[in-house]
Parts: C-alpha cells; sequence; structure tokens
C-alpha cells in the first residue's frame, strides 16, 4: 500500500498538464494603439481641412436644407452648402488656433513654474498673485474683453486663449519643480557651487518635461472648446470663416423649425474631438509616469 501522501503525488502526476493562456496585449500596448490612433483621426482632420479644396463647401442654393443623404452625410444649411466638408474645414481651423494658443500659453506656463520656483520668494508672489487673478476672474468674461480689445478675429481670440491658460499649468510646474529642488542631486549641485540657472536647467527642467507634455496636451481641448465658445457668442472668428463656433450659432437661427442636423453633427465633431485630446493626455500620463497608472 502507498502512503497517502504518495498517492497524492502520483494521482498529481497522472493528470493533464494546462495548457498556458495566450496572453493579449498588456497594458502599455492598448495605451500606445489609443494614442495612436487618435492621433492620426486629429491628424486626418487636420490636414484634410487645411488642404480642402473650398469648393466642396461652396454656396449652392438648389441644394439649401436638405436632410443627412447619400449625397450630403450631414446634410446642408441654409446656403446649399455641405455640413460634412463645411465642419471638417471649420474643425481644422479650431485645431490650428487650439495648437498656436495651448503652444503659447504653456510656454508661458512652464518659464513661470520654474521661475516662480527658483528665483526667488519675491518673484514666487508675484507669479502666485498673477495665478490667483486670472483664475479669480470669469474665464470666459476674460476671454471676451481680451478679444473684443484686440479687435476679435482669429488674432483676438488666440491672443486671448494663450494670455489665459497659463496658470493652471504654472501651479502644476511649480509644485514639480518645488519637490525637485529639495531633492539630493539638486542640493548637491548647489553644494558644487553650479548657479541657479544651469541648475534648473540641467537638473530640473528635464525632469520637468514629462508633467510639461501632458500639460500642453490637455490645454488642447479647452482652448479649442473657448475658441467655438467665443465664436459661438459673436466675439471670435467672422461670419464668413468656416469655423464650429460659427456653423454652431448659425444652427441656432434654424434648429426650432426642425433643421437638427446643422447642429448635431458639427456639434459632435467637436465633442470628439475634445475627448480624443483627453484620451491622448490621459495616455501620455501613463506612458510618461508608469506610477501614475497600471501599465
Amino acid at each position: 500500500m502507498l502512503e497517502p501522501g504518495l498517492r497524492a503525488v502520483t494521482a498529481a502526476l497522472k493528470k493533464p498538464v494546462p495548457r498556458p493562456l495566450v496572453k493579449g496585449p498588456n497594458t502599455r500596448t492598448m495605451v500606445v494603439a489609443t494614442v495612436s490612433a487618435c492621433l492620426a483621426y486629429l491628424l486626418v482632420v487636420f490636414f484634410w481641412g487645411r488642404f480642402m479644396d473650398p469648393g466642396l463647401y461652396a454656396v449652392n442654393y438648389a441644394d439649401k436644407f436638405l436632410a443627412p443623404g447619400a449625397g450630403h452625410p450631414f446634410g446642408t444649411d441654409f446656403m446649399g452648402r455641405d455640413m460634412f466638408f463645411r465642419s471638417i474645414r471649420g474643425l481644422s481651423t479650431s485645431l490650428v488656433i487650439g495648437v498656436i494658443a495651448a503652444a503659447v500659453s504653456s510656454v508661458i506656463g512652464l518659464a513661470l513654474g520654474i521661475l516662480s520656483a527658483v528665483v526667488g520668494k519675491a518673484f514666487d508672489k508675484v507669479v502666485l498673485w498673477g495665478v490667483d487673478l486670472c483664475m479669480g476672474l470669469p474665464h470666459l468674461v476674460l476671454l471676451i474683453l481680451i478679444s473684443f480689445m484686440l479687435g476679435k478675429g482669429a488674432y483676438g481670440v488666440t491672443v486671448g486663449i494663450a494670455l489665459t491658460h497659463w496658470p493652471e499649468l504654472t501651479r502644476v510646474v511649480r509644485a514639480e519643480v518645488l519637490q525637485l529642488r529639495s531633492s539630493v542631486y539638486v542640493q548637491a549641485a548647489y553644494k558644487m557651487g553650479q548657479g541657479r540657472l544651469r541648475v534648473a536647467l540641467r537638473h530640473i527642467v528635464p525632469h520637468v518635461i514629462p508633467v510639461y507634455l501632458v500639460g500642453v496636451v490637455l490645454l488642447f481641448p479647452h482652448a479649442i472648446m473657448h475658441e467655438a465658445s467665443l465664436t459661438f457668442l459673436g466675439f471670435g472668428l467672422p461670419a464668413e470663416t468656416p469655423a464650429i463656433g460659427v456653423i454652431l450659432s448659425e444652427a441656432m437661427k434654424h434648429i426650432a423649425t426642425g433643421k437638427w442636423w446643422l447642429a448635431l453633427f458639427p456639434g459632435l465633431m467637436l465633442v470628439v474631438t475634445v475627448v480624443l485630446f483627453d484620451l491622448i493626455g490621459d495616455g501620455m500620463k501613463k506612458l510618461l509616469n508608469p506610477h501614475s497608472g497600471n501599465l
């Protein structure tokens, strides 16, 4: 008779060995694929709209107020213009303004955030006062005032967005720099006689870049939404410019008559663009800072 323990071992050896499960793509691969797909969509819309033939959304009164169909996927407006191509062109315009404004605003935020934590307490108080001032005022009202003073149009909207979107990124960069400033290698650099500017450029800025890049991407949807809001209210791009804000503003005049497609599809395209930028920012945060997400 076999011992009970030996009998159990023998029975276990006779059991069929289970096949290893086929592992699917890991989280990092999924994040990279999601970010790549979002970027591909935005780049296609951007370049398609920038180099689109204006004849595709030209005025054609014979086709005005056509419902969505095979010939016009998004229908036509009160002037017979194809809403699909006009929405693509308008979204491309919003992307251009958003990219320029977010880039300028992010550089301001990066510079002030680093200088605020490195230069000294007096400069830090001035920067924090500016941050509190900008964030304490109603954002849209401040944008309207700046855009109106600069004559509205693309220039006024871009400058207004660039001058009002830096405070949040400044606070984030400043907090990151304050944390890095107390690290061992930064203190060692100061002990070795290196100046503040040299320490900031060589030992602090490289570690702030990941936070900065994520902040830049997350500024884009804010810039695009505020551009559309200003234009919708009449303080942004002129009415003859194909822009999402102009399209939605015109749609409000006819939506009560049952022309629902004039606002639905351009609005959905704007929402999708904002969501995609948010997905890109979240994905970049996970890739650049793995400790912030489960990869």
